[in-house]
């Protein structure tokens, strides 16, 4: 196949990125050249900035693609501008949207295609809400190509997974734990959560790649296993050999901590409601594929691999003593409630 990413090194794109590169298959990355460090070799590299939609036009001239898919597009102007685009030069229009689009709260824990979308807590979800919208129109209209994927919560070997963490990635969570201090979970921890490692994400989307059973089809991309938010700490404590000081705090109260972190989206809007991804529809499409790693073994391969490699270390002592302020004052709030 002849396949255009725009973006293309992100946690899915990238792990999707080798899989097409090891199976032969003729792929372009549309970027910016702002991450070389991390293209895969045998890649193609189309340097443009697709938000000047006239350049990005010249760039790419006359060429057609059997798919073409966007990455980096987050809201319906994005795919707007993909449509003008690619209308007429692509076999198939892959958007990645986002599983927070479901509906919040949850009518039912039980999540799949049918579930209905409505997000009021987090603009990010409604800003893939109304692209999905755009594109279903189109494809109405005017039969344009479009699959839509929903992933859910993703990661690979460069961060661990987390409900509460900074602008700098998973890096601090690690280091409070190594260094013996409290880290925060959202809730009393027993939410149930679904972590899925890119290199299962990508199996499963590529197989959706030039599949014309997923041509005018919304597929969410997940692992079965359902773990609880206490689960996924205490795993990555025991990867770092160092032991738990868990640091419960409502979700609720993190999502009125300010604007310095955006929790009412990220936790309310998400990571808080607890959630069992039915993925029948993926299977039936892509027939054969299941997620094969389980969340305690990939977040142990992540967390060694971030050991092994200081670059991945970034520090963020803002988000440090943020943590340290609200756990401060939770402690301060228990010991008035109990009168001392």
């Amino acid at each position: 196949m002849k396949v255009l990413f725009i973006g293309g090194t992100g946690t899915i794109s990238a792990a999707i990125s080798r899989r097409l590169l090891e199976a032969g298959h003729d792929l372009t990355l549309l970027n910016r050249g702002n991450r070389n460090g991390v293209l895969p070799a045998g890649v193609k590299e189309l340097k443009c900035d697709i938000t000047n939609e006239d350049n990005a036009a010249a760039r790419l001239k006359d060429q057609s693609f059997d798919v073409v898919a966007d990455f980096i597009a987050y809201t319906p102007e994005h795919l707007e501008r993909d449509y003008r685009l690619f209308r007429g030069r692509t076999g198939q229009f892959i958007f990645i949207s986002t599983a927070a689009a479901y509906q919040k709260p949850l009518s039912d824990h039980r999540v799949s295609e049918a579930t209905p979308l409505a997000n009021p807590y987090w603009q990010y979800a409604r800003d893939k809400i109304a692209g999905e919208d755009f594109l279903r129109e189109k494809y109405r209209e005017e039969a344009f190509p479009i699959t839509i994927v929903r992933p859910s919560h993703t990661y690979d070997e460069r961060a661990v997974p987390l409900g509460v963490h900074g602008r700098n990635g998973s890096w601090q969570v690690l280091k409070r734990i190594i260094d013996g201090k409290p880290v925060i979970i959202h809730g009393d921890g027993t939410s149930l959560w679904t972590m899925t490692h890119a290199s299962d994400f990508a199996r499963a989307f590529t197989g959706l790649m030039g599949n014309i059973h997923a041509i005018g089809e919304a597929v969410q991309i997940t692992s079965d296993e359902s773990v609880t938010w206490n689960q996924v700490y205490e795993v990555i404590a025991r990867a770092l050999g160092k032991p738990l000081r868990s640091a419960h705090v409502s979700s609720a109260f993190l999502a009125q901590t300010g604007a310095e972190y955006d929790f009412l989206g990220h936790l309310i809007g998400d990571k808080a409601n607890s959630v069992v991804f039915d993925n029948a529809k993926i299977k039936r499409l892509v027939p054969g594929w299941n997620a094969v790693i389980r969340m305690d073994q990939g977040i142990t391969n992540t967390v060694e691999n971030i050991l092994a490699h200081a670059e991945l270390q970034t520090v963020d002592p803002e988000f440090d003593a943020w943590c340290d302020r609200v756990i401060s004052a939770r402690d301060r709030a228990i010991g008035e409630a109990r009168g001392g």
